[in-house]
């Protein structure tokens, strides 16, 4: 009988491959991507919640320079962004921005942005999604569909997701009639 002869070891050859090098640079490439954007959109962003019940009007800073009243049965979040993002979702609301503050800020009420400029102001949100801005110092701007609009101290006006209506001159004791006088 005859032994089997044993395997013979080659020694490894190493061929070098564009099309391998290139396909191995694209996974490594897809890898690094989805690895920095799992760093990017993982880290969670602070939202606070406020409400207030019917016997409570929590005067609150919100952050450095930015002081909010909330009136009665009314309710925000508040998205630690830069700018900070506040956005009215039931009531009554009070912003006092003191002048460093400027430009720190933008609350959304529907669709509408409103930025601000180192102002007083208030916003009442209407069950029927209308809302209602009145400006005590300063000037706020609101975006809406239909462009953006500048509303000054002593000026007020109503508006919704398209545009703004009834903008108007009042005196100081309407820019928050719910607020109690401090």
């Amino acid at each position: 009988m005859q032994e089997p002869e044993p395997p013979v070891i080659q020694p490894f050859n190493f061929v070098f491959s564009w099309r391998r090098f290139l396909v191995h640079c694209a996974i490594i490439g897809i890898c690094v991507l989805l690895g920095l954007m799992t760093w990017h959109f993982g880290k969670p962003h602070s939202i606070r919640f406020y409400e207030t019940n019917s016997d409570a009007q929590p005067v609150t800073s919100i952050a450095p320079g930015i002081d909010m009243a909330l009136d009665m049965h009314s309710s925000v979040t508040v998205k630690d962004n830069q700018p900070l993002q506040v956005e009215l979702l039931k009531g009554n609301i009070y912003f006092d921005i003191h002048k460093n503050a400027v430009n720190q800020l933008e609350v959304k009420v529907g669709n509408a942005i409103i930025k601000n400029s180192g102002t007083r102001f208030s916003i009442r949100l209407h069950k029927g999604g209308s809302s209602h801005i009145a400006v005590a110092d300063g000037h706020i701007k609101i975006h809406v569909a239909s462009g953006v609009y500048q509303i000054s101290a002593f000026e007020q006006a109503d508006f919704d997701d398209a545009d703004i209506s009834k903008h108007r001159l009042i005196t100081e004791r309407d820019i928050a009639p719910w607020r109690s006088p401090q």
